[in-house]
């Protein structure tokens, strides 16, 4: 048997230390649960506090297809139209434009590859009995975007007085947003506003962590609670009907904020070259934070469909995992899959089978066992995988 101490709010954290659980929280106070029994179980029922104690959101399956792993940046609205036209039947709840339609991070404007605007985009989505989907990340800019010139006051500051640097990437540095100033808050509210009313319905919200991050506060606060009031601000903005997807987000403050949380890094259509974007690793991570599903709908990310460089026992476990998690994702085009690739999507897509988790990495799925454990035991090489029986 196992003994888990949980938090059951954000801003906290665990210490083991001369064989002594200790919890703390950030602001000094919060609530905790002490468990004790089988692995499988003793995960599964905090999971069920927690969604208790914060709120569940989400719960369905979800059938969604982004342009992402397809298109990445180069996505277009002529692309957009031609997979619109060609998805047919297939039974997506969510169609997504990912990264790659916004002028800049913090320009929240579509550039001149959708001159038709992002309103023409949702309703041509929606024509065909989807919800439109659409990324962003509210909580971050460029460095050389218009927001970071025309509105410097809106990002937090270290104690030099100099924006915080959140993460580098689109190749260069992005920075922070302070959300405990209300006039940032109005600025991310105006936006999700804008394409709420534009008409999509499920937002894919990226690097987000940048809400929590250290730095000189407009309004000194916990960072656990400037991070949650934040979202929730979001939330109260796009409504109660609006699916909120968190990625590069703590797990346990969006919790009852969020209807979904991505719980890897991005998949990649290789196994493991040493880069984020590999099998390998968001397989191991995904595996690990499946417990997650009675508190919030845990995305693993994508799955492929197309030939890739992944074997076929590696892109049949990440199909698996999905089924576990009820997150069903791909990105690949449709004009890319061949007659049996087309009909093995439409199966994934509306299988609906029995699972049961029976060990650590082990699951029951339709009464075949599924062994995630060569996950952890392989050395950079792509296992040599086994039937499943």
């Amino acid at each position: 048997s196992v003994t888990l101490l949980g938090a059951l709010g954000g801003g906290a954290w665990v210490q083991l230390r001369d064989g002594t659980l200790t919890g703390r929280y950030e602001d000094g106070g919060g609530a905790w649960v002490m468990l004790t029994g089988q692995e499988e179980e003793v995960f599964s029922r905090y999971a069920e506090l927690l969604g208790q104690h914060l709120g569940r959101r989400g719960g369905d399956r979800m059938r969604l297809w982004c342009s992402w792993y397809s298109a990445y940046e180069d996505v277009t609205e002529g692309l957009m139209h031609e997979t619109l036209d060609q998805l047919g039947d297939l039974p997506f709840d969510v169609v997504q434009v990912d990264d790659g339609w916004e002028r800049a991070i913090g320009d929240w404007e579509p550039n001149e590859k959708f001159s038709s605007g992002m309103a023409d985009m949702a309703r041509r989505i929606e024509d065909t009995g989807r919800r439109p989907g659409l990324w962003l990340a509210p909580f971050i800019a460029r460095t050389d975007s218009q927001l970071a010139r025309k509105r410097p006051e809106l990002f937090l500051r270290d104690e030099s007085g100099d924006p915080v640097v959140a993460g580098i990437n689109w190749g260069g540095p992005y920075w922070a947003l302070d959300v405990t100033r209300e006039e940032t808050l109005a600025f991310v509210t105006d936006t999700m506003t804008r394409y709420r009313e534009a008409g999509y319905r499920f937002f894919k919200l990226d690097f987000i962590y940048a809400a929590a991050f250290p730095g000189r506060q407009a309004n000194p606060m916990p960072r656990a609670t400037a991070y949650r009031e934040a979202c929730r601000r979001i939330r109260s903005a796009v409504g109660d009907d609006t699916y909120l997807l968190a990625c590069g987000a703590p797990l346990i403050e969006s919790i009852g904020v969020f209807d979904g949380i991505r719980i890897g890094p991005d998949v990649g259509a290789v196994w493991a070259d040493g880069s984020y974007a590999a099998a390998q690793p968001a397989l191991t991570t995904a595996m690990h934070r499946l417990w997650l599903r009675p508190a919030i709908d845990p995305d693993p990310d994508v799955v492929y469909f197309r030939q890739t460089e992944l074997s076929e026992g590696t892109m049949t476990r990440l199909r698996l995992v999905a089924q576990i998690a009820g997150f069903l994702g791909t990105s690949d085009l449709p004009r890319d899959l061949g007659p049996t690739e087309r009909r093995a999507l439409q199966t994934f897509l509306t299988a609906e089978p029995p699972i049961r988790q029976v060990g650590r990495h082990q699951w029951l799925i339709d009464q075949e066992l599924l062994d995630l454990s060569p996950v952890l035991t392989a050395d950079g090489t792509e296992p040599g995988w086994q039937v499943a029986s």
